[in-house]
């Protein structure tokens, strides 16, 4: 990061006008400065980068996590002490994603609605899917293996402490194991399932790659 920093300040302040014509090489400077910025504290001049520049959809993942993780740090900074859950959340409400790094499509825990429709509907018809059926899945919805795994297994748990709290055993209407990252404007979504659970649960149509 030393290196980029000094490699950065030691271009001319003309050569930004460079790479007008190029788009992939001004995007790539606007990226590392950035990063330069967020290795130094300086969030300001982050948000301004990210807010005042149109990515393309390739760098969005990299720069929302960017975006997210200087407000966190800004915020902890302020607080003196490390945000929970529940304060990462406020953050993400008060400081939504630029549409300059964001498709507008609502997200859940860097999840796209599409793949997490595709996992929510197997989900309620086979809760358990099999190795191969995760690799199915991860191909399908753009995410990998283990997200996939690690989204099975926190849906199971969230209803299996919902179901203990209600004091019954069937499956009800719970919020979404992954709800709790919604960014602004995503509404609260309620999911149920039938009580008998298919062994058949739908085909795969592939979404292409997400990268959330």
């Amino acid at each position: 990061m030393e290196r980029l920093t000094s490699f950065l300040c030691s271009l001319p302040p003309a050569s930004s006008s460079m790479y007008l014509g190029m788009p992939q090489c001004q995007e790539s400077m606007l990226k590392a400065r950035a990063a330069v910025a967020f290795h130094h504290c300086r969030f300001a001049e982050v948000y301004a980068l990210l807010e005042g520049n149109a990515f393309s959809p390739g760098s969005h993942p990299l720069l929302q996590q960017l975006w997210l993780r200087a407000h966190y740090m800004e915020a902890e900074i302020h607080r003196g002490r490390p945000l929970g859950a529940v304060g990462k959340y406020r953050i993400r409400r008060k400081f939504p994603l630029p549409r300059t790094i964001w498709d507008g499509e609502e997200t859940s825990y860097c999840f796209k609605e599409k793949s997490r429709s595709v996992l929510r509907e197997w989900y309620c018809r086979k809760p358990y899917p099999s190795p191969r059926e995760k690799r199915d899945l991860a191909a399908a919805t753009g995410l990998t293996a283990t997200q996939v795994s690690n989204w099975f297994k926190n849906r199971r748990q969230r209803d299996r402490a919902a179901t203990s709290h209600q004091g019954r055993t069937t499956t009800g209407a719970f919020l979404s194991s992954d709800e709790e990252f919604s960014p602004p404007g995503s509404p609260s979504t309620l999911f149920s399932c039938s009580q008998q659970l298919s062994a058949h649960p739908p085909p795969l149509r592939h979404l292409g790659p997400t990268q959330y």
